[in-house]
């Protein structure tokens, strides 16, 4: 984890979990962003090793499978059964672009894949359920969801009031990251560093586990791709600049944020 060469240009400090790191790091790159990347979640297998099994199982009888996240899209095609495809009977939904690409790229046919406009305005539930009302009416269908542990509810809800029998699988656990010496170290530098790097927050857990490793937080700039995680960081004393959750609107943040020839960039208190 690199943490030299800021004097004339503070870093972007992604906070994503470790595995979808490289893919963020290599396309900011590419776009002139000097990257560091510090996850403040881990993700961990399911508290119920069985979920996994139970997915497969019940995935030839639904119409539906929604993956919550590419956390949910990789447990559950690392336990693919052998010789096991994709049904024919069921769509497969998700809420942001890397799921999607995550999706087709484990061999699901892309016209079975449902997802918001990759150039969209947000990647949620709220911006899936136009999607979805398209297949209406949903009375009587049957729906899987797959998520991490205490994920939202307001699509099965949603689904649930149009009459569709919705089941849920734990597939995955996000946790608080436990580092090690060197990277706690790397991360009070990080928060201490002058002129102030910007911080990519893309989830609004990544901001409780941050005042876990690190207590109260300083007024520090961020950027937020969503509004419920600009309300937590807000709540959390950070200076928040919400941006569209692409990695071409990030890139102009950061580059505006190293022009501003001040403290603090372009974020607002």
């Amino acid at each position: 984890m690199p943490v030299s060469h800021w004097a004339d240009k503070p870093p972007l400090v992604l906070t994503r979990p470790a595995a979808q790191q490289a893919a963020w790091q290599e396309a900011l790159t590419a776009l002139g962003v000097t990257v560091v990347g510090w996850p403040m979640i881990d993700i961990a297998p399911a508290h119920d090793p069985k979920s996994l099994t139970r997915a497969w199982h019940r995935l030839p009888d639904v119409d539906l499978v929604f993956f919550a996240s590419p956390n949910a899209v990789a447990a559950v095609m690392a336990a693919c059964p052998p010789g096991k495809v994709w049904p024919e009977r069921a769509w497969a939904a998700c809420v942001g672009p890397g799921s999607a690409e995550a999706l087709r790229a484990a061999g699901v046919p892309s016209h079975k894949v449902l997802s918001p406009p990759s150039n969209g305005a947000q990647f949620d539930s709220e911006a899936l359920w136009p999607i979805l009302q398209r297949l209406a009416p949903w009375a009587g269908k049957a729906v899987l969801l797959l998520r991490g542990q205490g994920g939202r509810e307001w699509l099965a809800d949603r689904l649930r009031a149009d009459g569709a029998f919705v089941e849920a699988e734990a597939v995955y656990q996000r946790q608080c990251p436990r580092p090690n010496a060197e990277q706690a170290a790397i991360l009070q530098t990080l928060m201490a560093a002058q002129p102030e790097p910007l911080w990519l927050l893309s989830s609004s857990e990544a901001v409780s586990h941050w005042q876990t490793l690190a207590g109260p937080l300083p007024p520090l700039p961020v950027l937020a791709t969503h509004p419920r995680i600009a309300a937590a960081a807000r709540a959390a004393g950070l200076r928040v600049t919400e941006v569209l959750p692409t990695v071409q609107a990030v890139a102009d943040a950061w580059h505006l944020h190293v022009a501003v020839p001040r403290q603090g960039g372009p974020a607002a208190p």
